[in-house]
């Protein structure tokens, strides 16, 4: 197995091209230069073993797909044999840590670090309809909420997180579905051309955070959108007043790239100056070691151990534990 088992001209193509036809040709010649340079000039150590896990799955044909629950299910209309789930197990946990989900691959379960459906469950209530919408989500992770949009009659849906890891997850789900109107990119917020003023709604769940200049990127985010677009922006808050924000010292729950956690008031504010219009909280939630959590899937640390072991309302560096707030907002 070589590196160059991975044909990202392939997988990638088909992207391009709608880009292309869609008259988005300058964003299309960008994402062809930033992929080459991905796959071609610095590939990635591990993508031939990413590939290799990916091309143990076995291979399916006749295959469905429930988008509207709380695991992203496939399910076969033929039964797996030994041999095949055998298979599937081996290229599964090939994959691993799964940090993003759950997924359900016909009969396996994936239980992630994370309980995603339990953020779509907080946020999907307050959305406007997605029905035939052009959708962003950005830090997608393995594109587990990119399904949900789909499942909720999104008309395409393109993801975006530079974790290659994620990419070959989503591949995972992706190529036992064939030609369906989502694609996961491997590129970040700043690798997208500025102002494509393209989608109808544009997410950012759990990004803000880890933006050095925050505002910019809500500048970045809003540059996505076409007029009357819709932000769906969930992020790190804490308690304060307007003009309040925690910027720690050096670590915040063990993560180094942490930047700014306004209050709620203050991100409204950032929303205001940004010049979004109509911004709203949603939802205010703590994060818990039940949404949070190491599994059979990812088995490295995980919320518990980044807590204080004596006052869980703090993290271990006595910052006020995690807490997530979900705002919505309308581009002018």
């Amino acid at each position: 197995m070589t590196m160059a088992d991975f044909d990202w001209k392939a997988r990638f193509g088909p992207i391009i091209d709608e880009l292309e036809k869609d008259g988005l040709e300058h964003w299309a010649t960008q994402l062809q230069q930033q992929l080459t340079h991905r796959f071609e000039d610095r590939p990635h150590g591990d993508l031939d073993r990413w590939q290799a896990a990916l091309d143990q799955l076995p291979g399916l044909t006749q295959v469905d797909a429930q988008l509207d629950q709380s695991a992203v299910t496939l399910t076969s209309r033929q039964p797996l044999t030994v041999a095949q789930r055998e298979q599937l197990e081996l290229g599964l946990r090939g994959l691993m840590p799964w940090r993003k989900g759950p997924f359900n691959f016909f009969g396996t379960y994936i239980d992630t670090e994370w309980r995603s459906d339990w953020k779509w469950d907080r946020v999907s209530p307050y959305l406007s309809d997605l029905s035939g919408r052009r959708i962003l989500d950005v830090g997608c992770g393995s594109g587990y909420h990119c399904w949900r949009m789909l499942g909720e009659g999104a008309g395409r849906v393109i993801g975006i997180d530079p974790g290659l890891l994620f990419l070959f997850q989503f591949f995972s789900v992706k190529d036992y579905l064939g030609d369906v109107p989502i694609d996961l990119l491997p590129v970040r917020m700043e690798d997208l051309p500025a102002d494509l003023e393209t989608f109808d709604t544009t997410f950012s769940m759990g990004v803000l955070y880890h933006r050095r200049s925050p505002l910019d990127h809500l500048l970045e985010l809003k540059g996505t959108l076409r007029r009357g677009g819709e932000l769906v922006l969930e992020t790190l808050v804490v308690e304060g007043p307007e003009g309040f924000s925690l910027m720690p010292e050096d670590r915040y729950g063990q993560m180094r790239n942490v930047w700014f956690l306004p209050s709620s008031d203050t991100l409204l504010r950032w929303l205001d100056r940004t010049g979004f219009r109509n911004a709203r909280v949603v939802d205010v939630t703590p994060t818990t070691t039940e949404e949070q959590r190491s599994t059979d899937w990812m088995r490295f640390n995980s919320l518990q151990d980044f807590l204080d072991p004596f006052d869980p309302t703090k993290t271990v560096e006595g910052y006020p534990g995690p807490l997530r707030a979900t705002v919505i907002a309308e581009k002018p």
